[in-house]
């Protein structure tokens, strides 16, 4: 699941509509007077005007330096919607270059729609410099089908002024969630509407915040081979039964409920809020557009010290592409979006000169001379309190990384039940809601 969006300002992201003639999406004819054309999709749309501008330049500087290549960009919100991402390419509507989530890339492999970029790939003049694990994502069977993006790992969001307004030390976050649930009770005992903790319930975000906090204490969704449920364990019980806790004993959590993620931004940006899950993406919106303010924002890691959800996106090739537009298209991915300290994610001086906000901690996508390079340049340009996100940079450091559970859409809604129940009914059977959810689940696998 995607956290928000595009990691500097703003959450929309893009993709051809599917009302686009097939023509218009996926190439047939791969010359465009005499030059090699390609679409490529998640464009910035115009309501995002900084980073849309900035999408338009990249393209216009690939361009000109690559006179042979004609970039067709399509735009529309958002950039992959479930609902439409399979039929748009099983009905040969999807772009050559296409946006997808990580955990889209071993389907899309699965119902044979990605061109083999193995051949292609030493062409790239960074490949070998991204971060291993990233790239694992992309490659099976040993053979590669894409080129990641973006990543994520999920961290704490907390108020340093709430925190030192209830009498706690805004320099040590909960380290585990019985400290986390202590001070969610001292900051909720401040009154005046202020909330210690908050957490998803609804629109599948429930569910993947259920696997995130599964995950920080060291379980999982499902058995490693893909085909049983693993929450009916006692790391499944200790997450509900932490949430009916906090929610019903301590009265840290406050009475609305079946929130989503605009909720507790809003939440949070106001002040009322000490504390909820979230990438640092969450961030810049917070300030921009829920009214916080950098400097009381901190992010800490996931309490419990077991693992971490991470997530992020890439781009796949469509299997009907030619060798010139595979070529093309990794030569766009390359100038756009793989270039340390420079490109539409990391030119970071184009982006302080813009407002935009530069130094969240997001996982870092090169190795070695390549992330040295970025690392300077993105340093040099910060804009942002970057001291407030040491203990999540330190606390990773230590936590086992772990993607997204597989069919996770499917499998969130099913957790969601359980998560709601538990902070809507103070009764909620903890065990039969568990018992639920597995079954269900193992029903989604056995189908796959």
């Amino acid at each position: 699941m995607r956290s928000t969006g595009y990691r500097r300002t703003v959450a929309a992201l893009s993709v051809c509509s599917l009302a686009l003639a097939a023509s218009a999406c996926g190439s047939g004819d791969d010359t465009a007077s005499g030059k090699t054309r390609i679409t490529v999709n998640c464009m910035p749309p115009k309501s995002a005007k900084v980073d849309r501008r900035f999408f338009e330049q990249d393209i216009a500087s690939f361009e000109k330096q690559n006179p042979d290549i004609d970039v067709v960009a399509h735009d529309a919100f958002p950039c992959q919607d479930p609902k439409t991402f399979d039929a748009k390419l099983a009905g040969g509507q999807m772009e050559d270059v296409f946006y997808t989530y990580f955990t889209d890339a071993k389907h899309v492999v699965d119902i044979n729609q990605a061109a083999d970029l193995t051949p292609y790939v030493k062409e790239l003049k960074n490949y070998d410099s991204l971060q291993q694990q990233l790239r694992d994502i992309y490659t099976v069977d040993g053979k590669i089908y894409g080129i990641p993006r973006t990543g994520y790992s999920m961290g704490l969001i907390y108020n340093k002024k709430l925190f030192a307004k209830a009498g706690l030390d805004p320099e040590q976050p909960p380290a585990t969630w019985e400290e986390l649930r202590a001070d969610a009770k001292k900051i909720a005992a401040l009154g005046d509407g202020t909330v210690g903790y908050a957490d998803y319930s609804a629109q599948n975000q429930g569910g993947w915040h259920f696997t995130a906090e599964l995950y920080s204490q060291g379980g999982d969704v499902v058995s490693p081979d893909g085909k049983k449920a693993t929450i009916d364990t006692p790391e499944g019980r200790a997450v509900l039964q932490n949430l009916h806790d906090m929610r019903w004993t301590d009265d840290s959590m406050g009475s609305k409920q079946l929130l989503v993620i605009n909720d507790v931004q809003q939440m949070m940006g106001s002040g009322k809020l000490g504390m909820y899950l979230s990438a640092p993406d969450n961030i810049p919106i917070l300030v921009k557009e829920k009214g916080g303010d950098y400097k009381d924002l901190a992010l800490a890691p996931m309490p419990g010290g077991e693992g971490t959800l991470i997530g992020g996106d890439g781009y796949m090739v469509n299997k009907k592409a030619s060798p010139d537009q595979i070529r093309a298209g990794l030569k766009w991915l390359d100038h756009m979006f793989l270039r340390p300290g420079a490109g539409f994610l990391g030119d970071y001086s184009r982006a302080k000169k813009a407002d935009a906000p530069v130094g969240l901690p997001e996982p870092r996508l090169f190795t070695g001379a390549a992330d040295t390079k970025d690392q300077q340049v993105k340093k040099a340009n910060a804009n942002v309190p970057v001291e407030n996100y040491q203990a999540f940079l330190d606390g990773n450091q230590s936590l086992k990384m772990k993607i997204e559970p597989p069919h996770a859409q499917q499998l969130y809604s099913v957790l969601d039940g359980a998560v709601s129940a538990v902070l809507t009914k103070k009764d909620a059977d903890i065990d039969q809601l568990l018992k639920d959810a597995s079954g269900k689940i193992d029903g989604i696998l056995a189908r796959s």
